[in-house]
């Protein structure tokens, strides 16, 4: 069969909504899209409880610690699932982390802002997971089937990471002049990284067309952070909050709010590698591997003696 009649029956498929699974006939691009989209979420994942790490022995109160010890396990849980679902795509998982480690790798440019107090954790919660789940919960329709699948459990957990973050900033809100001066110099802080989670503008956006033809995405970036600000911007009056856009404002013939222009240069420059934290993650997630090589090689050893002893076992 020619390729450009695998191609039509690929997009066929695709276009009846039908799933691809691993072993289905895909054009190199497709695979090659999805593993860079699908190992970048992993790595996002992994290197997210990066920051909330950071807070844990801090946290306010026991409440506060379990709560955020559950998230970071979750977050460790969906690197695991996405993982498990870029190897179906031909490429292992010593060879994703290697690629991270190295820096060639990408991951999420929110992560290399630096978390400096207890509300960021809030802030993190309800804002950087807020744009992460609009964006996730297009992707439990995305056309790649493994990856559909891990989406399904990863939404629902990032909802709770999502609700935990606005209680706590609920909290602050509510309490002293300090607590809500801490939870407002979060939300400056954090606002407009957020607004940068959804990658470029649709004009510059390369592969955006490509994978809204091929339902790898359902929405693109500007419509995805779109309504992004229309729901903070609600949300936001719960917390007597404010955002730190004077531009934002409603308008009524678009029936969506308007907001100010992001700072592009500064989310180039993160993503290339210059954000405030990117070379702390990276030594950070290296130390890490470094100090948990005797845990694999203990896994590793741990595993050949069982094998050894099934075979002695059936001999």
């Amino acid at each position: 069969m020619l390729v450009q009649d695998m191609e039509q029956i690929f997009q066929d498929k695709i276009d009846r909504e039908i799933k691809i699974e691993p072993k289905d006939w895909m054009p190199e691009a497709y695979r090659k899209t999805n593993l860079r989209q699908i190992s970048q979420h992993a790595h996002s994942e992994v290197v997210g409880m990066l920051p909330e790490g950071n807070w844990i022995s801090r946290a306010p109160s026991l409440k506060r610690k379990a709560i955020l010890l559950a998230k970071i396990q979750d977050e460790g849980g969906h690197g695991l699932y996405l993982y498990s679902a870029a190897e179906t795509l031909g490429f292992s998982r010593d060879e994703m982390i290697n690629d991270l480690l190295s820096g060639k790798a990408k991951y999420s440019s929110i992560f290399n802002y630096p978390s400096l107090s207890w509300a960021d954790m809030g802030a993190v919660g309800w804002l950087v997971d807020g744009a992460a789940i609009l964006n996730q919960v297009m992707l439990c329709r995305t056309s790649y089937g493994p990856y559909a699948r891990a989406m399904v459990r990863i939404c629902k957990e990032e909802s709770f990471h999502q609700r935990q973050g606005f209680d706590a900033l609920l909290v602050l809100s509510r309490g002293s002049k300090e607590q809500k001066a801490m939870c407002q110099d979060a939300i400056n802080r954090w606002w407009w990284p957020s607004l940068m989670m959804f990658g470029p503008k649709d004009s510059e956006s390369t592969n955006s067309d490509q994978s809204m033809k091929w339902k790898i995405k359902r929405k693109t970036n500007d419509e995805l952070r779109q309504q992004f600000v229309d729901m903070i911007a609600e949300q936001i009056k719960t917390l007597g909050m404010v955002l730190p856009d004077p531009a934002l404002k409603w308008n009524e013939a678009r029936k969506h709010y308007d907001f100010g222009a992001i700072n592009w240069e500064e989310f180039w420059n993160v993503v290339k590698g210059n954000g405030p934290c990117n070379k702390q993650r990276l030594a950070a997630r290296n130390k890490a591997h470094d100090e948990g090589d005797w845990v694999r090689e203990a896994a590793k050893q741990y595993a050949e003696k069982k094998r050894n002893r099934a075979k002695e076992q059936a001999a």
